[in-house]
């Protein structure tokens, strides 16, 4: 029975992680684009995501019901306080990961690509161990 357990919590995890990817990616790219570009524009989202302005419309939506970030018609989008707080802690993750795969080996494209998705779903435990294991390698 605790291995059942075990496994169900394990699952919803993985669900969990794979629901909140998303707004991990967009608020990431929304403070990348402002931080390089001074504004953030679906179009800009749409370009980087590879996906139509109707996706990046409902993403938004979405995201700003979730008060992550704010926007009007014909006006930038911008994070709000919890969007920035999110932001930041998603580079923080994603350098971490790049940096641990790096200190075992990985070439930065690669490891740039295979953080994208290991980022979301790295427990904190694992992700302390990879910042041990990255400040020991000196990256």
């Amino acid at each position: 029975m605790a291995a059942d357990s075990t496994n169900a919590r394990a699952h919803q995890r993985v669900r969990h992680d794979h629901s909140t990817e998303t707004a991990e990616d967009y608020v990431e790219a929304v403070a990348e684009i402002i931080e390089s570009a001074d504004a953030c524009r679906v179009r800009d989202l749409a370009e980087r995501f590879g996906v139509s302005h109707v996706t990046v419309i409902r993403t938004i939506k979405r995201l700003e019901s979730e008060e992550l970030v704010r926007t009007e018609p014909y006006k930038p989008i911008e994070l709000t306080a919890k969007g920035r707080k999110l932001a930041k802690q998603c580079k923080q993750r994603h350098e971490t990961v790049v940096r641990f795969l790096l200190a075992i080996g990985i070439s930065r494209r690669v490891a740039e690509t295979d953080a994208e998705g290991i980022e979301h779903h790295v427990s904190k435990e694992t992700l302390a161990r990879f910042k041990q294991i990255a400040d020991k390698g000196g990256f």
